[in-house]
């Protein structure tokens, strides 16, 4: 066998120094990110750096703009301790939640506070990529519009999609949105714009995202958000990394099975658990058992919960049989991936949780073995409508907090 005699080159020096000091920037920025407020001894142990570096860290920061000292903390005996935080107005970014309504457009400053919010209403019957196109391109444009004081400081867009959102190895982007009956589609032909990054996730990853930042998962390693609407997704964090798989298509959970032969889904196939308690198919079923409905969803829902809690034999059926049937979907997560948290999201997530959330939780006790079942906890979303739009706009935070991107200077 011949011998190579190639010889690996050695990272220089200055370029080890400079990713080592990009990762202490990433570790100490994210950290004051989440916390909202912090001094630098509490980021140095934090971030299990020392005193030194992580004060260099923040000087960086404080001379970037991103990072302000914010008061002070008396000391016993020695020097005041200085307060940080984020300096909110240093960097924006859009967060843009393509729903089954319209599109939910917000923009964030840098702490995370919700600044302005379009809606663009999009008919049920026209959820097709052209439609989407449209709004997208005028929710972003009118918020921007609105916001043309900081526009200079907007980061990038970060979309919140259904469907798979997958990475190709060429560097693109991909939307496949089966369930609508979508082709798979670039993520430039549904955002042109090219004035800003944009980057894409599926909105119950975003989901699960803004949930671990700043909702009720933020202080859990394993965790799973489940975002229950007209469809069904699942958003998965292992150990804080999330959970994509190999096209991206984890976390379609609305189309596990939860019967042999059963309700047609609108995904093709049959016996979906979307087929069963997605808002749609709730209000189907219930049209099915012989009450008049209408073709507003979401305030059939309520109405529908409101009659089984005033006693309507129909509507108590319909109900008890949706939160059976979500309690096994959501005790077969429980199985799978031993999380120590589910936080329901979406409409119909938060109306049923919010309606029957002890018998939900007794349901998916009632499904799953003993030992998971023991160590999670079912939660209602803290971040409620704007949990996707708001780990949407965290796509671009990251690329801030990793140097890859930065806002124009005030």
């Amino acid at each position: 066998m011949e011998r190579s005699t190639k010889r690996s080159v050695p990272m220089s020096r200055s370029a080890t120094v400079r990713d080592l000091r990009r990762r202490n920037r990433a570790h100490v920025l994210r950290a004051l990110l989440r916390s909202g407020e912090s001094t630098r001894a509490a980021l140095a142990r934090e971030c299990s750096l020392s005193a030194g570096t992580a004060t260099n860290v923040v000087t960086d920061l404080i001379e970037e703009g991103l990072v302000e000292e914010i008061g002070q903390i008396p000391s016993d005996g020695g020097r005041p301790i200085s307060r940080l935080s984020p300096r909110g107005d240093s960097a924006y970014f859009i967060g843009a939640d393509v729903g089954e309504h319209g599109i939910t457009a917000e923009l964030f400053d840098l702490q995370l506070h919700r600044t302005d919010r379009v809606f663009v209403r999009v008919q049920r019957r026209s959820l097709g990529p052209n439609a989407i196109r449209d709004a997208l391109a005028e929710a972003v444009s009118s918020l921007r519009d609105r916001n043309a004081v900081v526009d200079r400081r907007v980061v990038g867009v970060g979309l919140g999609l259904p469907g798979v959102v997958e990475q190709t190895p060429d560097g693109r982007t991909t939307v496949d949105t089966q369930s609508l009956g979508w082709q798979p589609i670039d993520l430039r032909e549904l955002f042109p714009d090219t004035s800003l990054p944009v980057f894409a996730e599926n909105g119950a990853k975003t989901m699960a995202m803004a949930e671990a930042w700043l909702g009720a998962a933020k202080s859990a390693r394993h965790c799973i958000a489940a975002l229950v609407g007209r469809g069904i997704g699942a958003g998965f964090l292992h150990d804080g990394s999330l959970l994509r798989g190999l096209t991206g298509s984890a976390g379609e959970w609305g189309h596990t099975k939860v019967a042999v032969r059963g309700r047609a889904c609108r995904c093709g196939g049959a016996g979906c658990l979307e087929a069963y308690v997605g808002g749609t198919s709730i209000i189907e079923r219930w049209a099915e058992a012989g009450a008049p409905t209408t073709v507003d969803e979401e305030g059939e829902l309520a109405r529908l919960l409101d009659l089984a809690d005033r006693g309507d034999d129909t509507a108590a059926r319909v109900v008890d049989e949706t939160i059976e049937i979500l309690g096994i979907g959501l005790a077969n997560l429980v199985n799978l991936f031993n999380p120590e948290v589910i936080v329901l999201g979406g409409w119909v997530g938060l109306a049923l949780a919010g309606a029957r959330l002890d018998d939900l939780a007794q349901q998916v006790d009632a499904n799953c073995l003993v030992r998971p079942a023991s160590v999670v906890r079912l939660e209602i979303s803290q971040l409620g409508g704007d949990a996707v739009a708001l780990g949407a706009a965290l796509l671009p935070l990251q690329e801030l907090v990793e140097d890859r991107l930065a806002p124009s200077p005030a």
